[in-house]
């Protein structure tokens, strides 16, 4: 598979938007990346321009971001890079986004500590009991 895989360090820009689909569970929020470097010339560190993304997670990934995952926090995002082109507006001027299709997502432990909760799953059997007779 050709997809272009990207790893994001940055911070939740806006609250998680979380839905239950026909799909299954699926989740967005924006995230902000913003590059520091070291200006030699002022002798300091400066941030660079901000770049905002759409972050999509779907099933799993999504209930467990909603319930772990607030605004501000520092994240590392991974998945598959898109970019698409929205229809030109009434002036004739063009617009790109980009959006992430997240494999995983973690807390930026450079910054913080986290304490993780594996989730126990219950699944419900499909039949009361397996060897029960159809009259």
């Amino acid at each position: 598979m050709y997809d272009t895989q990207v790893t994001l360090v940055g911070h939740v820009a806006t609250q998680v938007d979380y839905k239950e689909t026909v799909n299954g569970p699926s989740a967005r929020f924006r995230f902000a990346v913003t590059p520091r470097y070291w200006d030699r010339r002022k002798d300091t560190w400066t941030d660079g321009t901000t770049s905002f993304y759409t972050v999509w997670a779907r099933r799993t990934l999504a209930v467990n971001l909603a319930g772990s995952v607030a605004v501000g926090e520092p994240l590392v995002v991974h998945g598959r890079l898109r970019v698409r082109e929205d229809p030109p507006d009434g002036e004739g001027n063009r617009w790109f986004s980009a959006e992430i299709d997240a494999t995983a997502v973690g807390h930026d432990l450079n910054r913080g500590t986290a304490a993780f909760r594996r989730v126990v799953r219950i699944d419900q059997p499909l039949m009361a009991t397996q060897n029960q007779a159809v009259v």
